[in-house]
């Protein structure tokens, strides 16, 4: 399918998604191309007065978000959210999850884990029956980036170091660098971020396992919402 057509389908989906915040409600707002859209469709009803506050998963985010004059807080402020949104690289049909590769998976994850639901948009080309076509980002801290590379390789782990266009690796707004890992089919992803964790090094990796609670796809012109019914 042609990226315009793609794009398409992430527009109708994130307004379908947008149409969900309630009045007053506190949210999670993510990152990527997905959510941007998302964060236009709010923009505009809070133009027409819908009262909101997000807290963002990246700086790009945040510029954004204040932009469409969308009200910001930060966990300083507020222990649980009632929605968080956001995009996924990949979800397969458990409603599991490939994210980062916009380089705010730590943050995503934290934010999502703080909502009483979770909703991720995404166009059809997301959904696969296996995790593991996009390459796994894994979010590693800078010193001493070199003994986790030797972890990765000890154990077969196939990857590349996320670099800028400027030739330089690539560093989150965490601070950290990401590892983007080749693995083909996950058939385990539990077992697999489990196996991630225990390197030390490692701060997360972008699997994210039983926290979609719908599924927000977009279609040709037609929207899905999919519910997991085994959260």
């Amino acid at each position: 399918m042609s990226k315009k057509k793609l794009d398409q389908e992430k527009q109708i989906a994130a307004a379908a998604a947008a149409e969900m915040v309630e009045d007053g409600m506190k949210i999670g707002l993510g990152t990527g191309s997905t959510i941007n859209y998302f964060l236009e469709s709010l923009g505009a009803r809070v133009k027409k007065g819908l009262k909101v506050q997000g807290i963002p998963t990246s700086e790009r985010t945040s510029v954004v978000c204040r932009e469409q004059g969308i009200e910001l807080l930060d966990f300083a402020s507020v222990e649980k959210l009632d929605l968080a949104f956001d995009g996924a690289d990949e979800v397969d049909t458990d409603f599991n999850m490939i994210k980062g590769g916009g380089g705010a998976l730590m943050r995503e994850k934290i934010v999502a884990s703080a909502a009483d639901r979770v909703v991720i948009l995404v166009d059809s080309s997301k959904q696969v029956e296996n995790l593991g076509s996009f390459p796994l980002p894994v979010e590693i801290i800078k010193f001493g980036f070199q003994q986790v590379e030797r972890k990765f390789k000890a154990v077969g782990i196939d990857y590349t170091m996320r670099m800028t266009d400027y030739g330089q690796p690539y560093v989150t707004d965490n601070g950290n660098y990401i590892l983007d890992c080749t693995m083909g089919e996950i058939i385990a992803p539990y077992a697999m971020a489990e196996k991630l964790k225990l390197i030390t090094g490692v701060v997360d990796s972008g699997l994210f396992i039983n926290l979609c609670d719908v599924l927000v796809i977009g279609r040709g012109k037609n929207v899905e919402m999919l519910e997991n019914k085994r959260k």
